[in-house]
Parts: C-alpha cells; structure tokens; sequence
C-alpha cells in the first residue's frame, strides 16, 4: 500500500521538474552587430534635432599679458561693494532693566552652595585607626585641602578635595596616590568655595 503511494509521489515530481526545466532560459544567442538606440524621443518630433548653439552664452576672459621677470602685477581694485565695512563703535549701554536682572542673578548665586563636582575617596574601610593616620598623613602634607570623613555603619569612608572639574581632580588624585596608592575619584555633590 505504501509502495504505490511512493511511486505516485515519485512520477508527480518528476512532472514538475520536467515542467520548470522547460520554463528555464533559453540558451543565449549573439548579438547583433550594431548597437540599438534606446534613447527617448519625443513624439511627434523629427528623429534628428540639431544642437542648439550655446557659444553666445559662454563667458569670454582675456589672456593675462606677458610680464618680464622680476617685475610684480598690480591688481586690479575691488569693487566697493566688496570692500570690508567699517565696523560699527560699541555704545556700551546698559539700562535699567538688565541692571537689575544681573543684580538678581548675582543675589541668586550667592545663595548657591554646592554644585556637581569631584571628591578623591582616599579610603573605604572598617578601621578608625586606619583612617585618621592617612587624614593626618594628608592634612600635614597639604593643609589646604579638605577632608571629609563618613561612617555609615561599620564602613568608614575618607574623601579629600572639592574639585569643579575632572582636569583638577586628577591633579589631586596624583599627589594623594603617593599616600595611598588605591584611592579613586568620585563625582559627587562638592561645597563652592566662597572666596570674596
């Protein structure tokens, strides 16, 4: 019963594959000697157009003349139009209304205390000890810089510095690595020194 079934398959298939083997591309032949023309024309129009004459168009320059050697050209002048304007005088005026919007922003900003920066973490650790004789380490070494110790249970963390920009942070960290060769930069919140 199965042996019928899988000669039907079997004749079916090759039925099909008669059929697109018949459908296939033809075997190619030559090509014509000369090559054909298939440009778009339009209709109605006579097949040969003559080509119309653009030289009335074309812009004409001069021959520079023959100078002797050693001697320069003077250019020609340039047209006024294309001379340089003077460049208008500054007035310097400032009325009231700017006036006041820079006195508040100066009002505004002095109430600015703190702003996104770098602080060096110098150590992250569980021991006290430890912490102070690098603070002190640090603080005798360079006395400008300040220090910043947090615990949060049982961890202790000592930063140094308030830095506003990477650019001076790796300043920082360069000197501070001589003490403690694991310490790290940190972005984080830093105080704007109030300098006046």
């Amino acid at each position: 019963m199965k042996l019928p079934l899988h000669n039907t398959v079997l004749v079916l298939s090759l039925t099909l594959l008669a059929a697109c083997a018949a459908s296939g591309p033809a075997a190619p032949t030559a090509r014509a000697q000369t090559p054909v023309d298939t440009t778009r024309k339009p209709a109605g129009a006579a097949p040969t157009i003559p080509a119309e004459d653009l030289t009335k168009y074309r812009p004409v320059f001069a021959l520079p003349a023959a100078t002797p050697a050693g001697t320069t050209v003077a250019k020609p002048a340039a047209p006024a139009a294309l001379l340089p304007k003077a460049a208008p005088t500054p007035t310097n005026h400032a009325n009231a209304q700017l006036e006041q919007r820079l006195r508040d922003q100066a009002f505004t900003n002095q109430n600015v205390k703190y702003t996104s920066g770098y602080r060096i973490r110098v150590y992250l650790g569980l021991e006290r000890d430890q912490v102070m004789n690098i603070r002190r380490q640090i603080i005798s070494r360079y006395p400008d810089e300040t220090d910043y110790i947090t615990f949060k249970q049982p961890v202790y963390r000592l930063y140094v510095g308030d830095y506003l920009t990477k650019l001076e942070a790796a300043r920082g960290l360069v000197r501070v690595r001589q003490f403690v060769p694991k310490a790290e930069l940190e972005p984080m919140q830093v105080l704007i020194n109030k300098v006046p």
